[in-house]
């Protein structure tokens, strides 16, 4: 059976001649696809993904820069920040809002309470309690929080100290509101010089300017209280200062315009000048609390049975020639109360000037005899005693120097008093 050989051969053709159909097929309908890309570039565009314009008016929020890898360090086993660094070179932060400009009231300067170690403060941030705290400001004038260590808050006010505090927590928390308060104000020493009776340093039980007086001593009576200073040293080492006027308080019977103090102050009371005198009621001072609450006096009596007496008397700042007398109580058999001798020490003219002053007129009404005392006023009751008086201070030529050299003179004079006065006896009256 010769034909049966040749059924494979056919099969194979066949299915050879198929295979190269199908490709021909597909071959011309890939070419037709793409010659329609090309012949229609602006439809295969808009087929495109579409891009959308940004809305102006959406708020997206803010995705915080990841610090410098030395601001921050992350520990990848916790999650934790175990360590941050402070911001460089901390103490130069200052709010330009909130400075105090070289033109600026000092009135306004002096308001403005200043930190400093020893104060008590609260600082809180909102949403955040693990992050507020109740601190005192350590002596370096820092405080430490979670996450920033230590921040330098000393000579910054309360709104400074907010913006440093919240300039360190952005880095960490977008936008956090801070607030500071003080708890408790460090405790406050301060210098009082001047017309005062005891000038020095005095730790303050409440820091103001009439509590410092009244520390050192209270003012004495040649001192000027229409320009009490107030100076500070701040933190940069500029020097503000501030005049307040405490006499025209208590001639109009206002408020004394008391400034709170700061530990480190000075408060200076300067003297009276001549020119300001006569404005100026020492009566006025000398009784109210601003002033040295008491006064002392030296007497000089010769009208005693023994010839004479020396001796100081301490009496109530404000007191009046008449409230002496009544001290001293002079025998009216053997003083001559029509002339008795008040001696005061003028610093300008560095002398002693003496006044005749009549008891018996003071006790009739008469107030130009009736005058307020002095600290170290010297009065001196008996024997002539204008004429004797002026002897004895015209035989010391030399100008005093001070109130000390006054003093020391009138020793002097009670130990030389019966030559300088003659023998005791009864004045005429």
């Amino acid at each position: 059976m010769p034909p049966a050989p040749l059924a494979p051969a056919r099969r194979l053709a066949a299915a050879s001649l198929a295979s190269l159909y199908s490709w021909a097929i597909a071959s011309s309908g890939t070419a037709l696809l793409w010659g329609l890309q090309i012949a229609l570039p602006g439809r295969a565009q808009a087929q495109s993904v579409p891009v959308l314009a940004p809305d102006p008016t959406l708020s997206v929020p803010g995705v915080p820069t990841t610090p410098n890898p030395g601001d921050r360090l992350v520990n990848p086993s916790s999650g934790a920040l175990d360590n941050f660094l402070v911001p460089t070179n901390p103490g130069s932060f200052a709010p330009p809002d909130l400075l105090d400009g070289p033109n600026a009231d000092p009135t306004i300067k002096f308001k403005r309470y200043r930190l400093g170690p020893g104060d008590a403060i609260a600082v809180s941030v909102q949403q955040f309690p693990d992050l507020s705290l109740q601190t005192t400001i350590n002596p370096e004038g820092n405080i430490v929080m979670p996450l920033v260590n230590a921040i330098p808050l000393e000579g910054l006010t309360l709104g400074e100290a907010e913006a440093l505090i919240r300039q360190s927590l952005d880095r960490y928390i977008i936008e956090p509101q801070v607030s500071v308060a003080l708890l408790a104000q460090r405790p406050v020493q301060v210098t009082v010089l001047g017309a005062v009776a005891k000038p020095g340093f005095y730790p303050l039980p409440v820091p103001r300017v009439s509590v410092a007086l009244l520390q050192a001593g209270g003012s004495m009576t040649n001192a000027d209280l229409r320009e009490v200073a107030i100076r500070r040293t701040l933190v940069d080492g500029s020097i503000i200062e501030q005049k307040i006027d405490l006499f025209s308080a208590l001639k109009d019977g206002s408020a004394l315009p008391d400034l709170r103090l700061e530990d480190g102050d000075s408060v200076f009371v300067p003297e009276l000048e001549g020119g300001k005198d006569e404005t100026y009621d020492r009566f006025l001072v000398a009784r109210s609390t601003l002033a040295k609450q008491q006064i002392s006096i030296r007497v000089l009596s010769y009208a005693g049975p023994r010839g004479g007496a020396v001796g100081n008397l301490t009496l109530p700042n404000g007191s009046t020639f008449l409230d002496a007398l009544g001290a001293i109580g002079p025998n009216p058999d053997n003083a001559n109360l029509r002339k008795i001798a008040l001696v005061r020490f003028d610093p300008e003219q560095g002398k002693a000037i003496t006044r005749t002053l009549d008891a018996r007129k003071a006790l009739a009404g008469d107030i130009s005899q009736n005058v307020p005392l002095q600290e170290n006023d010297v009065i001196v009751v008996g024997r002539n005693l204008v004429a004797r008086i002026t002897y004895a201070l015209g035989t010391f030529t030399q100008p005093f120097r001070d109130v000390l050299g006054f003093l020391l003179f009138f020793d002097e004079l009670q130990n030389s008093a019966s030559s300088l006065f003659g023998p005791a006896g009864n004045d005429d009256n």
